[in-house]
């Protein structure tokens, strides 16, 4: 939170384009798991790499040009075939690129404010915490 207010402009968008930017939502994002919480743990137990390097937090902020992938020992693993052959699931948010075929996602550019999506009032959100 204390990131996204000291930030220009509106702390509610800021603070929901990071929450968006997390890899455990990313990797939910690209189709990669079924759930948030399944995505978490994928990243917790070291699946997932950025850029080539495994990153096992699933609170790590992905950045624009930064690639998403399993790693090569994953790959082989049933879970992770299976995943390959149900891609894609849901429909991948535009600032996200999928390349099912390899597995891999990239990030195209940072979530906007209409990718986001309404579903959360943010204004609530940044009163609560701004006590």
């Amino acid at each position: 939170m204390k990131q996204a207010q000291k930030q220009p402009g509106i702390t509610g968008l800021y603070l929901m384009q990071l929450l968006e930017r997390r890899l455990d939502n990313v990797v939910y994002r690209l189709n990669f798991s079924d759930s948030r919480a399944q995505a978490r743990q994928m990243v917790l137990h070291g699946h997932c790499t950025v850029n080539g390097r495994k990153v096992d937090i699933p609170s790590f902020v992905v950045k624009a040009g930064d690639e998403i992938s399993w790693r090569a020992s994953s790959i082989e693993k049933d879970f992770v075939k299976e995943i390959k052959e149900t891609i894609p699931k849901r429909e991948v948010p535009r600032w996200l690129d999928l390349d099912a075929g390899a597995l891999t996602g990239k990030v195209s550019s940072l979530p906007e404010e209409q990718d986001i999506g309404d579903t959360v009032d943010t204004r609530l959100i940044v009163e609560f915490y701004s006590r």
